[in-house]
């Protein structure tokens, strides 16, 4: 397939409640659609997950737009490819900014399935016809507020409950929580809030049973969480430290943790996660696929990836209706008592409503052979 045209759209969408975790509170999203098409009518959608400001990882939507534009682009517009894993390899040159990569691949995966009339979920190997998800609460004021939270998500079904944390807003509300819900499946995700002088209060959490704790020291570190694991006896779960396969062999083989999450653009895109799912899967080491507070075209990526067969363990690809009033995809991504159905369409399975990208779009750019990499 010959990829003739990207077209690149700014979003902006404000999601139903603010969400607040360690880094700060957001409302508002900004983020990128990326569209790619060939010379038969056919389009793929892949969506950056990067923030407006570097909390989470470096890049952030403007300087993904600026990959994407100036960089990636003129190295994929134009060009035959006949599977996407040949995309990986054509941006092998280029230094992290795996977002920006993500966004594009992910676009070129469903197009691919599309022409291959295949789901994406096919296209990548999974067989699951439903999948399991859970949700993810961010910093709540209280631990009352976070109990009736919770409560309103396990009335809804959902399979595990993640709750964001920060120093001054754990143990006690953790407590809280799992007293009210002592069977509910409850983790924590410290987005890198704690240090390992903070060992002693961490290991506090093993009297709650909890499935896991995501990433509690800092951000790009595997040889401490390795200490604080051989430490506390509740799971460590590893996300923001993992970007590559190479990321998740040292952390296994340093003991750096027992489970990994996997985020689509935090590893660079549908390829390398796969990568990481096999190694994982041959070493035992069960998967999640997190959420980065996606538009329907990111959830569909990741409810596709989620159905390989390593992905034991509840992701946070809740329903569309979690977090947006209207969703950009039809049909919305709908969760029914904890599960969410592998839709059977060619490529993501959702349709792009054009009428509502328009209408949260703020600006649009097209690369083309002749354009790309131009201002």
């Amino acid at each position: 397939m010959k990829i003739e045209e990207i077209r690149m759209r700014h979003m902006e969408m404000r999601m139903k409640t603010p969400f607040t975790t360690s880094f700060g509170t957001m409302q508002d999203k900004p983020f990128l659609l990326i569209e790619v098409r060939d010379g038969e009518g056919n389009s793929g959608w892949g969506e950056s997950v990067a923030f407006s400001h570097p909390w989470y990882a470096e890049e952030t939507v403007e300087t993904n737009a600026h990959m994407i534009r100036d960089i990636l682009s003129p190295l994929i517009v134009g060009k035959e490819i006949s599977h996407p894993d040949e995309v990986s390899e054509i941006f092998g040159g280029i230094r992290r900014n795996n977002m920006a990569k993500a966004a594009i691949e992910g676009a070129v995966w469903d197009l691919y399935a599309k022409r291959e009339k295949m789901t994406l979920a096919q296209a990548l190997g999974g067989d699951k016809e439903k999948i399991d998800v859970g949700i993810s609460i961010g910093v709540q004021d209280s631990a009352e507020a976070m109990i009736e939270t919770v409560r309103g998500f396990v009335e809804q079904g959902y399979k595990r409950i993640k709750m964001k944390i920060k120093p001054g807003a754990d143990i006690e509300i953790v407590r809280a929580v799992r007293g009210a819900f002592p069977d509910v499946p409850l983790m924590a995700d410290a987005n890198s809030a704690y240090t390992l002088d903070d060992t002693d209060l961490l290991k506090q959490l093993d009297e709650f049973n909890l499935t896991m704790i995501e990433q509690p020291l800092a951000h790009d570190d595997i040889i401490d969480h390795a200490t604080l694991q051989k430490a506390i006896d509740t799971p460590v779960c590893l996300d923001e430290s993992i970007h590559s396969l190479e990321d998740a062999k040292k952390a296994v083989e340093l003991g750096s943790c027992r489970i990994i999450n996997v985020k689509i653009g935090r590893v660079g895109g549908l390829t390398e996660s796969k990568k990481i799912h096999d190694y994982c899967m041959e070493k035992g080491i069960p998967l999640w696929c997190g959420g980065m507070l996606e538009s329907g075209i990111g959830r569909a990526h990741n409810v596709a990836l989620t159905t390989l067969p390593n992905f034991v363990l509840p992701g946070d690809t809740a329903g569309s209706d979690r977090y947006w009033v209207e969703d950009i995809i039809t049909p919305e991504v709908v969760a029914v008592n904890g599960e969410i159905t592998v839709p059977a369409g060619y490529g993501i399975g959702y349709e792009p409503d054009l009428g509502k990208i328009g209408k949260y779009t703020t600006a649009e750019e097209v690369f083309t052979a002749e354009t790309a990499g131009t201002k």
